[in-house]
Formats: structure tokens, C-alpha cells, sequence
């Protein structure tokens, strides 16, 4: 983007918030949160959960909004402009979102069959008597079985048979499931209707999908607690287990929850920013999204875990045994609050319409980063010449991501879901949070991102975002990236392990996004004259050069790095090849 480039703005102050609140507030809050908590000691969990929001969360937000804002730039431009050495760490953002767009999307079509089949007088997954329902199928307490072991819910028995049709494993992908593929078309269809004006179609879809989520979750909250057993399931949630304060593996879960509910290393909350003006007020949104994010997940939790008690109550089984998280969660608990409620369909559609608003906003800002990054780079003006509209250019990155995600919509789907979303969403994202803060808050410097902060909206951030920038979110990434490979397990779904196989094929998944970062840094020194030493002093000093505000013509905004003897840097001869 050149000074006399006009870049494009949110409508209002209001359309950016409710996009970034629908960003971080995805299907993470209703199905990994609620059984954080429960695996991590109840409400004692929320001692940590909250720190780590506090002092790694809230600081990382603010880190990446305010990059964005200040280099009015994508995730890949944003840091090649601080610290070019590590701009792979922007390009394996990219990659990491559009990886996780193409199976994300098959959530939405999941939540769309359901919907669809919602709209009847009977709804299909409370009843054992159907040609797909299995011998162990319950719909309600039978004291002919002998062992709970073996039985199932209705709602898990439609899922498993009817919706995904899954097969033994991995090993066998079966067939088409046609009937998803035609969901699967339309979700696409609806996440390219929010983004293919970019901001400006995306900003006035936010008003519905991000606001309607809560009026469906206090609704279903209301209804559930009258349900027999919910009682027990809530006492379940909210009862501490101090004990488990000292186990360190729960300071870990609190950080790294914070971490993906959030959507720190995703490169949307830069891409997002960078739409803002200049003098926006970046702690207010900071801490009205956050806040959000953190009110969703304890209102999923109270209203999950009261299904969870009704449906220990109708199974006889302990909430134990049928606790869970995942996609099960929200399509095999969730829909069992709706059998004791009258107009069972009513209460079906709205929810299930309330999963689709919840994972459009996450699908779009993932699609939205890419597009951004494409729009910011300087082959955007060959593209746009050859697909001559930049919705074309939004439409293709929609139709690949959708030949991408094909393979999920078959019989053994489900596994290629899982193996892809433990080694994209836990073991790359983990990696790249790291460098991250190594290159923003060490190489470029936790110093001059306040410096800038204060240059753009009047006023410094606190010491404490300094501190957190410098030293608390370096150092707790990194111990969650240790603990994350100390602790590593082949994938599995459920109790059936993959094959080594797999494994390998998660792990080449999981590459395509880290090897950007030593890819790009290496093609970088390359691109530079000079000495080893020479090359690498330059690789790290940011590109003032690149960056102009439209909204003050004239001005160039200048970088506070100094270099040995204190003089400022401006870079104004660096050679560096920017993307």
C-alpha cells in the first residue's frame, strides 16, 4: 500500500467490535472451556484461567490489535515491516488459518443438517425405532441392560450412524456423504456472502451472527436448570477442587485456553485492526472483547454442563462417563435439553442457528486474513488485473479452501477432522504463538510497541502491558510450548489411536505452516548485501519505510529503535524484499 492508496475502514467503532467479539467467540467457548473446567478442578479452575487472562490474554490481545493498527497492514506485511527476519511468522499465520478454514467449515455444515432437520413435528435424534439406530440405542432408563457401559443416547446414535456414517477408522474413508456435501456447499455459499466486499459486507453480518449467540445461551440457560438431574451437573461445574491448583498441567490449560479462545497467533485480530483509524482507543476494545470472551465461556459452561446432569440422569450414568468436548459435545449433549422442553423443534432451530452464527464469524475472519494478506501484497495488482474484481480474488480462496475440505464430508471424515485440528489448532499454533512474542515483544521490542501506542492514540499503555510484553508472555509461551511437547500424544479419536501413518501425515500438516518461519528467514538474508552479520543487523531492524497513513497525508510514522550508539534507525536504505 503506497501514500496515495486508500485503504478500507470499518464503518463504525461498532462493526469492528462485534467482528472481533464474533472472531474470538467461536465454538471454543461451548465445547473445550466447559470441559477445561471440569478436568481442571471445577471452579477452582477459574483462579487460573483468570490470572493467565490478566497477564497473558489481555496483554497478547492488545499486542496484536496494536501492530495492526499501527502498520495498517496483514499479518505478513505487518512483520516484515518490524522485524523482516521473522516475517514467516506472519505467512504461517496465514497458512495455519487457511489450513484451519477448510475443516472448520464442515462444524457449520454439521450445524446446517441439523437445522434442516429440525424443522419437523418429531425430531429424528430422540427416537431408538429408526433403520439407522444401533442395538445399544437408549431413549430412556431400561434396567434390562446390564451394563450403562454399553449404552447410548439417541442423540449420540444419530450422530454417529446418521450424520457422519463413520466407519471403522482412518484406514477405511468409505463414501460421499451427499447429504452433507449440499450443507457443505451452502455453508461456503453464506461465509463468501459475509466476506466478498470484505469489511464492508463482513461488518453488517456482525450485527446478527455476534448478538443472537447470547439471547439463544441465557434462553437456553433459563430453560435447562428446570430439567431433572441439571442441578447436579451445574454443583459438578462450579465446585472446586483446590487440590488441583498445585498440579501445573492446570496453569498450562488456563494459559493455553486463553490462548486459542481468544485467537492469539491467527493473524485475524491484526488483518482486523488494521482496518481501524489511527488514534483508536485500543484498551477500551481490548478489554470489552476479552471480557466477552471470558462472560461466554462461564455462561457455555453453566448451560452445558446442566445438559450434562440432565443427561447423566436419563442414562444413568455418572457426568463422568459422559462428559466430553469436541463437535460431541454440542451435537450429542447439547440436543438432549431440548427432549423435555415443549416445541422441542422450536428450541432445536434456534440453537443450531445459534452454532452457524457462532462459526460463521470465525470462518470469515480466517478467510478474511487471507484475503487481506493477498490484498497487501505486491502481486494484488497482477491478480487484480487477470480477475480484474477483487470478490473474484475472495471467491477463489473460497473454492479452493472448499475442494480442501471435501475429504471431511466422506464416511471416515471425522478422523481426517480430528487428525487435523490436534496438529493445526494445538501443536502448530503453540510454535508459532512463540516466535510471535519473541519477534514483537524481543527482536522488534515490548518497548516500541508502547512507544507506538502512544504515538497513535495520544497515551502510553500501562507498565504492566510492558512487563507482560517483555517478560511474562515470552516466558509463559514458552513453558506452555515445552509442556506441549513433553506431553504430546499420537492423535486419537475418542478410545481409537491412529496409525503411524497418520501420525506422519499430521505431523507434514503441522510443518506446512512452522517451516515458514526459517523458510522466509532464510530467503530474507539472502535478499540483503553485506556480511552474515551485516545481513542479520538488518533482518531485525523494522521498515519505517513501508508504512503511510492515508488518513495523514504526509506523515510517515517513525520507529523509536536506536541502534549501539544511540542513534535512530530509519531504514531508509535497507534492501529488503518485502512480500
Amino acid at each position: 500500500m503506497t501514500a496515495g492508496e486508500t485503504r478500507a475502514r470499518w464503518s463504525s467503532k461498532h462493526q469492528f467490535l462485534l467482528a472481533c467479539v464474533g472472531y474470538a467467540v467461536g465454538l471454543g467457548n461451548i465445547w473445550r472451556f466447559p470441559y477445561l473446567c471440569f478436568k481442571s478442578g471445577g471452579g477452582a479452575f477459574l483462579i487460573p484461567y483468570l490470572t493467565m487472562l490478566i497477564v497473558c490474554g489481555i496483554p497478547l490481545l492488545y499486542l496484536e490489535m496494536a501492530i495492526g493498527q499501527y502498520t495498517r497492514y496483514g499479518p505478513v506485511q505487518a512483520f516484515n515491516i518490524l522485524c523482516p527476519l521473522m516475517k514467516g511468522v506472519g505467512v504461517a499465520t496465514v497458512v495455519i488459518s487457511f489450513i484451519l478454514c477448510t475443516y472448520y467449515n464442515v462444524v457449520i455444515t454439521w450445524a446446517l443438517y441439523y437445522l434442516f432437520n429440525s424443522f419437523r413435528a418429531t425430531l429424528p435424534w430422540y427416537s431408538c425405532n429408526e433403520t439407522w439406530s444401533s442395538s445399544n440405542c437408549l431413549e430412556t432408563i431400561n434396567s434390562s441392560f446390564n451394563s450403562t457401559e454399553s449404552v447410548v443416547s439417541t442423540t449420540q446414535d444419530f450422530f454417529d450412524r446418521m450424520v457422519l456414517a463413520k466407519t471403522s477408522g482412518i484406514e477405511d474413508m468409505g463414501f460421499m456423504q451427499w447429504k452433507l456435501f449440499g450443507c457443505f456447499v451452502l455453508a461456503w455459499v453464506l461465509v463468501y456472502a459475509c466476506i466478498f466486499k470484505g469489511i464492508k459486507s463482513a461488518g453488517k453480518v456482525v450485527y446478527a451472527t455476534a448478538t443472537f449467540p447470547y439471547v439463544v445461551l441465557i434462553v437456553l440457560l433459563v430453560a435447562s436448570v428446570t430439567l431433572p438431574g441439571s442441578t447436579n451437573g451445574i454443583l459438578y461445574f462450579l465446585k472446586p477442587v483446590w487440590g488441583e491448583l498445585l498440579n501445573a498441567e492446570v496453569w498450562v490449560n488456563a494459559a493455553a485456553q486463553n490462548f486459542n479462545s481468544i485467537g492469539i497467533s491467527f493473524g485475524s485480530l491484526v488483518a482486523f485492526a488494521s482496518y481501524n483509524p489511527r488514534n483508536n482507543n485500543l484498551l477500551k476494545d481490548t478489554l470489552f472483547i476479552s471480557t466477552i470472551n471470558s462472560f461466554t465461556s462461564i455462561l457455555a459452561g453453566l448451560v452445558i454442563f446442566s445438559a450434562m446432569g440432565h443427561m447423566s440422569y436419563i442414562l444413568g450414568k455418572p457426568i463422568q462417563q459422559v462428559a466430553t468436548q469436541g463437535p460431541e459435545l454440542v451435537f450429542i449433549v447439547y440436543p438432549q435439553i431440548f427432549a423435555n422442553l415443549p416445541a422441542a423443534p422450536v428450541w432445536a432451530v434456534l440453537f443450531f442457528f445459534m452454532l452457524i452464527c457462532l462459526g460463521i464469524d470465525s470462518q470469515f475472519a480466517m478467510v478474511e486474513v487471507v484475503n487481506t494478506t493477498i490484498m497487501d501484497s505486491r502481486y494484488c495488482r497482477l491478480l487484480l488485473k487477470v480477475f480484474r474484481r477483487k470478490e473474484f480474488i475472495s471467491l477463489g480462496v473460497c473454492i479452493i479452501a472448499f475442494l480442501l475440505g471435501i475429504p471431511h464430508l466422506m464416511q471416515g471424515g471425522i478422523y481426517v477432522f480430528t487428525l487435523l485440528d490436534q496438529y493445526t489448532a494445538i501443536v502448530s499454533l503453540m510454535f508459532l504463538a512463540f516466535f510471535e512474542v519473541v519477534a514483537v515483544c524481543w527482536l522488534y521490542g515490548g518497548w516500541n510497541v508502547a512507544a507506538n501506542v502512544r504515538e497513535m492514540t495520544g497515551q502510553a499503555p500501562s507498565k504492566f502491558f510492558t512487563v507482560c510484553w517483555v517478560f511474562v508472555c515470552p516466558v509463559l509461551i514458552g513453558v506452555i510450548l515445552v509442556f506441549s511437547i513433553i506431553q504430546y500424544k499420537p492423535a486419537k479419536y475418542g478410545k481409537m489411536h491412529f496409525p503411524d501413518w497418520a501420525n506422519v501425515i499430521g505431523w507434514f500438516i503441522a510443518l506446512a505452516s512452522m517451516m515458514c518461519i526459517p523458510i522466509c528467514a532464510i530467503t530474507t538474508l539472502c535478499a540483503l548485501k553485506g556480511s552474515f552479520i551485516e545481513r542479520l543487523k538488518k533482518s531485525i531492524q523494522p521498515r519505517t519505510d513501508l508504512i503511510h497513513w492515508n488518513d495523514s497525508p504526509g506523515i510517515e510514522l517513525k520507529f523509536s529503535t536506536k541502534d549501539n550508539t544511540g542513534h535512530l534507525l530509519d531504514n531508509k536504505d535497507s534492501d529488503i524484499i518485502g512480500i
